[in-house]
């Protein structure tokens, strides 16, 4: 009795100082504890997602790839799986398991060192949520007061879903639902018995037990997944026997990108970082742009094949490097495919290896394509580049060409159609030296439909299209030619087109701007001078506005003063702009006279669906607009006192938020409408063929286009260091440029390729031959979402027939006369006589007209 009473007593006292040791370890540890209730409001670190404005993924930013689900959303075999492996009393304990813990004490007291958990999944939630992984003692009790306190405020099914959201498995993937993806490439409620116990058994051992880094030890620790699976009964026999002998199938599937724009992601990520912080990255938002993926998609092709044909036509310049000679020992197949792995690819440049060299042909192996040929026709056009301005003779054999042991890029092109298939070659290429840039918006509203930045993103990731301010060339000649409208000049008002010899006497030289090419015509219509681009009439039309006049004039599309030069030279094309603001500019001429700003965001969808954001861009007014005039609009808001334009999407306030907010309008609708006519000219010429008077455009090779409702404008500079071309069709303002990142370097000019066939770019390069085709190709896509548009003549503009040499009334209804558009008030008073002298062409003092 007496050993029972002190047995009694002892284990009294030993209850006694346990509970007292554990409240005292609690009231320790107290203040160090965290408030567990903000799991109630916990946000996940989730990527952030950029998508077109139809849904296409652009990109992802964030290190860790998480795909947030709800507990009803978690399989059913997937919970069994791991409270059979993590947790078999899940369901019964209150956040620790005594057993467990028993267990794990043992083992400290007979190692001296924490070598097991016994952690339960509250106690894993707890860790992965406010501690660390450390194994300490301290810790460990920390562990077990949170847990206990998640118990008391969170149910199971909401514990689970935390559990199954937070826990980290390997590749950045954090939650099952990321590693489903990251994995096998498959939503969670889409995996097999047999990939939902990989995946539970991962927790013990993320990095190391993961199918992509041993499959063979993820295969063992499946198996005892499913062991304990089917000794808890979760699963019968039959499902255990054919999950077991089911083989895993795992490889690394990154964020499934299903639209190329990285230039546009990139403006997204800064957009939301300026916005939201750098929060942004593990917010979980969508940010939907205003790109349209197909539109995108025929930029991306556009623009970068535009700018390879470039390239190609000025010579070959030779391998990338050279990773043995000809005579010394090859490498073998296997050192090829671990050197091409290690060279980047850009875009659709593949590097490969030359193998071997046969007449006409080469052997190549190419990175993740294997073996590969390149016919002659892949071959041909790669003669010697010698300068931007001379090429080596076209080659006659592959070896003049190319020798075994280079390394080279390659591309796959389209060669032929037969019996409806496309069908592709390998064909040589290089890494360009010259870059460009392509921008599409909406005239109505400033959407950017598609943008492309440059050549390739990872080769370079500087945007031209948005950061880049180059000379603009004749690009300018439609603001300008705009200003001479507004001040009273119509498309018939003649203007001389002679060499002018202007003495400069600060600089002791004079100035000669030329025509290019230099050929003159004397007096002609100011329709022709446009759409010719005749340099000497764009200064003398300069000239007849003012150049301060025309200098504040241009601030109404948006350009800031300080990047037009004060100096006549800006009718040739002095001033720099990006191409992003010259598709502003031209969509004033496009939407009948309306400012409208680029913007890029669409919405911003928060990681649970709720609209974060939605842009609220100033559109046209269609009915029941309010009445501004274009010179109260010019006076009060279109240019702020240091000439900056003040129209920003930032300026609406709480109050009018709601309200519809209407582009303002800077030209009269009338000015557009003449200028888009000039335009139209620059494409379809006018006149007639047949009757000798028919005449082109520098913008003629976009009749192929067949659309009578486009129009664009040519822009080359100096030298042709830059090349531009900028048009309209139905719904879209696009703007193609080609140039150097090294601003002294020109484009140059190319000679025939007696090996290519006869529709080859040859002589200088300029706007209408090196950017122009990117525009035209991607027209063809952009012009097939709208049918071809009857010309829309606004109120106010009056046709009437004059005569072709003058620009005076006619009578007559053969080729000599036509039709021409004039703002009613504006169209000319007098008839042509028959008998004209050359007193038209000049004014009383002699001076040559304007």
């Amino acid at each position: 009795m007496k050993f029972i009473k002190r047995l009694l007593i002892f284990t009294l006292v030993c209850m006694i100082l346990g509970v007292g040791t554990i409240f005292g370890f609690y009231l320790y540890v107290k203040p160090e504890l965290p408030d567990v209730a903000t799991l109630r409001d916990v946000k996940l670190q989730t990527p952030m997602q950029v998508y077109s404005q139809d849904g296409k993924l652009i990109s992802q930013f964030g290190e860790k790839r998480r795909i947030p689900v709800k507990y009803d959303e978690i399989p059913q075999h997937l919970i069994e799986a791991l409270i059979a492996t993590e947790d078999s009393r899940f369901y019964e304990h209150y956040g620790i398991d005594p057993i467990g813990i028993t267990r794990a004490a043992i083992v400290v007291a007979m190692s001296g060192s924490a070598k097991q958990g016994a952690s339960t999944i509250t106690q894993q939630l707890a860790r992965n949520f406010f501690l660390s992984n450390e194994k300490k003692i301290m810790r460990k009790i920390k562990e077990i007061f949170i847990a206990i306190h998640i118990e008391q405020l969170l149910s199971k099914p909401e514990i689970m879903e935390l559990y199954v959201n937070k826990i980290f498995l390997g590749h950045r993937s954090y939650g099952f639902g990321a590693a489903a993806r990251v994995y096998f490439g498959k939503d969670l409620n889409q995996l097999t018995l047999s990939e939902l116990a990989t995946l539970a058994g991962m927790p013990k051992a993320p990095s190391t037990m993961n199918p992509i880094y041993s499959l063979e030890r993820a295969t063992h620790r499946r198996n005892v997944v499913l062991a304990r699976m089917l000794d808890e009964k979760y699963i019968t026999q039959e499902e255990y026997d054919q999950a077991r002998s089911e083989t895993l199938i795992s490889r690394y599937h990154g964020a499934e990108i299903a639209l190329n724009a990285p230039y546009v992601a990139e403006l997204a990520r800064a957009w939301m970082v300026e916005r939201y912080g750098e929060e942004a990255y593990t917010s979980g938002m969508n940010v939907y742009t205003t790109v349209n993926s197909k539109l995108q998609n025929a930029a991306n092709d556009a623009a970068i094949n535009n700018l390879l044909a470039y390239d190609e036509r000025h010579g070959y310049r030779g391998a990338e490097k050279v990773l043995w000679k000809p005579n010394a020992t090859p490498m073998s197949a296997e050192e090829i495919v671990k050197t091409l792995r290690n060279v980047p690819s850009y875009g659709e440049l593949t590097p490969a290896v030359v193998t071997a060299v046969s007449a006409k042909s080469a052997d190549v192996t190419i990175k993740n394509n294997g073996e590969a040929t390149i016919n002659w026709d892949g071959i041909k056009w790669a003669r010697q580049f010698r300068t931007d301005e001379r090429q080596g003779s076209a080659p006659k054999k592959a070896s003049d060409v190319l020798e075994v042991g280079e390394q080279i890029w390659v591309r796959e092109v389209e060669s032929q159609q037969e019996e409806g298939d496309v069908v592709y070659h390998w064909q040589l290429s290089q890494v360009p030296n010259a870059n460009t840039a392509f921008v599409a918006m909406n005239p109505e509203n400033g959407a950017v439909m598609s943008l492309v930045g440059g050549f390739n993103f990872v080769h370079n990731k500087f945007n031209r299209a948005t950061q880049s301010v180059r000379q603009v060339g004749s690009s300018i000649k439609p603001f300008i030619y705009s200003a001479a409208i507004d001040k009273g000049l119509t498309l018939a008002t003649l203007i001389n087109d002679a060499p002018i010899n202007q003495w400069d006497q600060s600089q002791g030289t004079a100035w000669r701007p030329k025509n290019s090419p230099p050929t003159y015509v004397g007096p002609t219509r100011l329709r022709i001078g446009l759409a010719q681009s005749k340099n000497v009439m764009a200064v003398r039309v300069l000239r007849e506005v003012g150049l301060d006049e025309t200098r504040q004039y241009l601030t109404r599309f948006g350009f800031d003063i300080k990047d037009v030069p004060r100096s006549e030279t800006i009718a040739l094309g002095a001033g720099s702009l990006t191409p992003i603001k010259m598709a502003q500019g031209y969509s004033v001429f496009a939407n009948g006279g309306y400012y409208v700003e680029p913007y890029y965001i669409e919405k911003i969808v928060g990681p649970y669906g709720d609209v974060e954001f939605e842009a609220s861009p100033k559109t046209i007014c269609q009915q029941n607009c309010p009445v501004t005039t274009v010179a109260e609009v010019t006076e009060s808001e279109t240019v702020s006192a240091d000439g900056h334009s003040v129209f920003n999407e930032q300026d609406i306030t709480e109050e009018n938020a709601d309200e519809p907010q209407y582009a303002p309008q800077v030209i009269s609708e009338q000015s557009a409408f003449l200028v888009r006519e000039m335009m139209y000219s620059n494409i379809w010429g006018g006149g007639s063929w047949r009757d000798g008077t028919g005449w082109n455009g520098t913008g003629w090779r976009a009749q192929k286009l067949k659309r009578r409702d486009i129009g664009g404008k040519t822009g080359t500079t100096n030298d042709s260091k830059d090349a531009w071309y900028n048009g309209y069709g139905p719904g879209v303002v696009a703007v193609a440029w080609v140039g150097f990142d090294d601003h002294s370097r020109k484009l140059g000019r190319t000679t025939r390729n007696s090996n290519l066939g006869k529709d080859q770019i040859t002589g200088a390069e300029a706007g209408a031959k090196t950017a122009e085709p990117a525009w035209v190709d991607f027209m063809h896509t952009a012009l097939s979402f709208n049918a071809e548009q009857e010309k829309s003549i606004p109120e106010g503009i009056v046709r009437i027939r004059i005569d072709r040499d003058s620009g005076l009334l006619t009578n007559k209804v053969d080729g000599s006369s036509m039709f021409e558009y004039f703002r009613e008030g504006h169209e000319p008073t007098e008839y042509v006589s028959d008998e004209l002298t050359d007193t038209i062409y000049t004014s009383d003092e002699g001076e040559e007209l304007f």
